[in-house]
C-alpha cells in the first residue's frame, strides 16, 4: 500500500532528506516549516546541493498555511522539544501514519505517556525514526543471526562513535552547538541523544534475540559547559534486560574517524554489524571458528537510509497492530532508558525501570 500524500514538519536537514525520499516513492509532498528563511534555503541550497536540483512538486509553506486532513504520513523532523507536540497535532488529522524523528522527545519525557495513550486509541500507526534498524545492513544481520550461524549469543555491545563535526557541515548554517537543540542535552541533544541510534540499535537486537527490554541502567557520562551549550560528550551505557541479559553501549561526540558498530559474539564466532564500513557503504562481517572472516558489504548511499526507511513505513500500514522495530513503543523505551542514564549518573546509582507505571518519570526507581 503506496504512500501517495505526505507532510513534513521542518525544512532543516532532516526534512530535505525525508522529502526526497517521499518524492523517490511517488509521493506528493508538502513541507512546512515556522521560519520562512529555512525554506528558501531548502529550495535555494539544501535540496539543489543534495540531490541534483529543486524539484518544483514540492509545496513549502508556513504553519498558518499549511493543508490538513488526507494524508497518508504525517513527519516531524523539527527539534526534539516540537516533537510531541506536533505529533499530538498531527494525530487529529487522522493520518494513517507518523513518523517523529530521533530522539523521541527531551529526556523530561514530557507528554510521552499521553501521547502513548493517545496513539493506543488511534488507528494511526506510528513510527520513530531510528532507521538504522531497518536498513539492509540490519536485514542481513537478522538472516545470520536467525539461521543460527554463530551459536548462542553469550554478548552483544554497540557503539556510534562520531564527531559531530559532520553533523555541523550538514547544517553549515549552523556555527556550533550552541546555535541549536544539538548542544543541550536536556532540549535531547549531546551524545545521550543525538547518538542514540546505538542504543536503540542495541535494543533492537535484544528484543530480536529474545532478551527483552532494558531493566537496569548503570550509567557514567561527561558534560561539556561551552559557553552557553551544556551538552553530554560522552555516554556509557550498561544496561541488564528483563531476562538478566547484560550488555554496553558507547555513544559520543568526540570519535574521529566514525566508528559505527555492533558486536555480536556467539558460542561459533561473531558477527560484526557496521555502519559506514567504507565510502561505498555499510558491511556485515562473520568471523567463525577456523575460517577466514567473511564480509558482506552493502552499498547505499545517504539517501538510502531514509528511502529504505520510508519503503518499511509503507510495507507496515496494512493491518491491524505495528510488529516494526520503529514503532512507538520501542521509541518510548530509548527514551526511558536515556532518561534513566542522566539519573544514573547524576545520582551514581543503578536505575531500574518500571514500565508497568507508563512512560513517565516515576517509573525510574533508583537500586
Amino acid at each position: 500500500m503506496s504512500l501517495k500524500r505526505v507532510k513534513i514538519y521542518g525544512a532543516g536537514s532532516i526534512g530535505n532528506h525525508l522529502t526526497n525520499a517521499a518524492r523517490t516513492l511517488g509521493a506528493e509532498v508538502v513541507v512546512v516549516d515556522v521560519s520562512r528563511d529555512a525554506l528558501a534555503r531548502m529550495q535555494r541550497d539544501i535540496y539543489p546541493s543534495r540531490y541534483g536540483q529543486w524539484d518544483e512538486t514540492i509545496r513549502l509553506c508556513t504553519p498558518d498555511e499549511q493543508p490538513r486532513g488526507g494524508f497518508d504520513l504525517i513527519c516531524v523532523g523539527t527539534p526534539p522539544q516540537y516533537h510531541l507536540p506536533l505529533a499530538l497535532e498531527a494525530l487529529k488529522e487522522s493520518p494513517r501514519a507518523i513518523q517523529v524523528e530521533k530522539p523521541l522527545c527531551p529526556p523530561s519525557l514530557n507528554l510521552m505517556d499521553d501521547l502513548a495513550k493517545a496513539i493506543a486509541s488511534s488507528s494511526t500507526k506510528m513510527f520513530v525514526g531510528y532507521d538504522h534498524v531497518v536498513g539492509k545492513s540490519a536485514r542481513q544481520t537478522e538472516e545470520i543471526l536467525r539461521a543460527g550461524t554463530i551459536g548462542e549469543i553469550k554478548t552483544f555491545d554497540v557503539e556510534f562513535r562520531e564527531h559531530w563535526g559532520g553533523i555541523f557541515k550538514a547544517h553549515p548554517w549552523l556555527s556550533g552547538p550552541a546555535d541549536s537543540y544539538l548542544g543541550f542535552w536536556e532540549a535531547g541533544g549531546g551524545a545521550s541523544g543525538e547518538h542514540s541510534h546505538a542504543l536503540n540499535f542495541w535494543q533492537y537486537l535484544s528484543h530480536f534475540l529474545g532478551f527483552g527490554r532494558v531493566a537496569e541502567v548503570d550509567a557514567m557520562l561527561t558534560y561539556v559547559q561551552d559557553g552557553k551549550a551544556l551538552y553530554d560528550s560522552l555516554c556509557l551505557l550498561h544496561l541488564r534486560t528483563e531476562k538478566g541479559f547484560v550488555g554496553r553501549v558507547v555513544q559520543d561526540v568526540v570519535t574521529q574517524p566514525v566508528k559505527k558498530w555492533a558486536f555480536i559474539q556467539g558460542t561459533e564466532g561473531t558477527l560484526e554489524w557496521h555502519n559506514g564500513y567504507n565510502p561505498q557503504g555499510d558491511a556485515v562481517v562473520l568471523k567463525l571458528k577456523g575460517q577466514a572472516p567473511q564480509v558482506i558489504e552493502l552499498p547505499k548511499r545517504r539517501p538510502d537510509d531514509f528511502i529504505e526507511e520510508l519503503r518499511h513505513i509503507e510495507a507496515h500500514l496494512p493491518g491491524p497492530g505495528n510488529t516494526s522495530p520503529m514503532s512507538l513503543e520501542r521509541g518510548l523505551e530509548t527514551m526511558m532508558v536515556i532518561a534513566a542514564a542522566h539519573r544514573s549518573d547524576r545520582e551514581k546509582r543503578r536505575v531500574q525501570i518500571d514500565y508497568t507505571q507508563g512512560w513517565v518519570p516515576s517509573a525510574l526507581r533508583t537500586a
